[in-house]
Formats: structure tokens, sequence, C-alpha cells
């Protein structure tokens, strides 16, 4: 009798143990998967990227993009149609602008992708944001670029066209009743290739 119920002693302490063994193995995994996740996970449409440079009124370089983070990559905003920087005083507007926004070279900013990541040259198209600020829509809202939207990347239509019918109401910038810019970029750019 003794001898039995030590056997059965022995199986329940081994059944509590066995099952305190896996919930440690299981909080472990828990925990390493946890730590294994990026403090700052974007969703798989969003980078974070830091400037190098402001090109133009719509144009950026940035480094960080995909697996080679000292490479530099050429962004294009999406929805925007910038004065070219030949186009004075507009396009040199444009690009003080969007320089004005991000704050400087090295600032970190996070590029949205829409429908169609990359353009016919290669250029990685997105919509810029920092702090919360949609740069796309502030370079239209402040009248320093054009809304044009380009297919099939239609997300902020709507954001970008309401910005620029603000800025012809209020006459800023290329909307300047007194000084207005004549010739879209596009038209500019084809007169003067």
């Amino acid at each position: 009798m003794r001898n039995e119920q030590f056997k059965i002693t022995r199986v329940v302490i081994s059944v509590r143990l066995g099952d305190w063994v896996r919930k440690i193995a299981i909080l472990a995994c828990l925990l390493l998967l946890v730590s294994c996740q990026g403090k700052n996970q974007l969703p798989n449409n969003e980078a974070q990227v830091k400037v190098a440079r402001v090109v133009s009124g719509q144009s950026l370089e940035v480094l960080g993009m995909a697996e080679q983070p000292n490479l530099i990559s050429q962004v294009r905003l999406v929805g925007v149609d910038a004065p070219d920087l030949r186009q004075r005083p507009w396009g040199e507007a444009a690009k003080e602008q969007l320089e004005d926004l991000i704050g400087g070279a090295e600032q970190s900013v996070t590029l949205e992708f829409d429908l169609e990541a990359k353009d016919k040259i290669g250029r990685t198209l997105a919509y810029v944001w920092k702090n919360k600020v949609l740069l796309n829509e502030e370079l239209v809202k402040q009248g320093n670029a054009m809304f044009v939207g380009r297919s099939p990347n239609h997300k902020y239509d709507q954001r970008l066209e309401r910005a620029q019918q603000w800025a012809r109401l209020m006459g800023q910038g290329i909307w300047n009743p007194e000084k207005p810019m004549r010739l879209t970029p596009g038209e500019f750019r084809r007169q003067n290739l």
C-alpha cells in the first residue's frame, strides 16, 4: 500500500511539474516573440527614412529604404506637381517650403505608399508625413504646388483637391492674383526641355 501511495504521489508531482514546465515554455516563447518585434513597427505600406536632401518642391533624396540603409533613394511626392526650379520665383519657393516642413537634412519622415510604389524612371512614389502632417497636402495648401492626380495612386486625392481649392480661394503662392504663375509646371517643362 505504501508503495502504491508513493507511485501515485510521484505521478501527481510529475503531472504538476509537466504543466508548470509547459507554462514556463509558453511564457518564454511569448516573451521572445515580443522582444523580436521592432519598437516602431510600421505597416507594410510605410517606411521610416532620413532625408538626405530636398531636390525640389516635389522630390527628395532619402536614406534608409529597404535593406541598404546607406543607399540614397529618389522619392517623388504623389499627387503633387511643383514648379520647376527654373520657374522663378515659384520653384525655389516650393523647394524652400518643403525644406522648412521637413526641418533640414538628417530629419526622419515617414513615407506612405499607395498602389504603385515606383514611377517609370524608378523613383519611389510616396506620401510624405512629418509629425502627423501630410507634406504633400501642405505644399498644395500653401500654393507652392499643384494637385495632379496620377493613376492608380488616388488615396489622398480628395484632400489634395481641397487643399488646392483653398490655396486658389486664398490667392496663395502660384495662385496669387497679383503675381500668378502663367504656365503649369508640366507646360513649363515641355517648353523648356
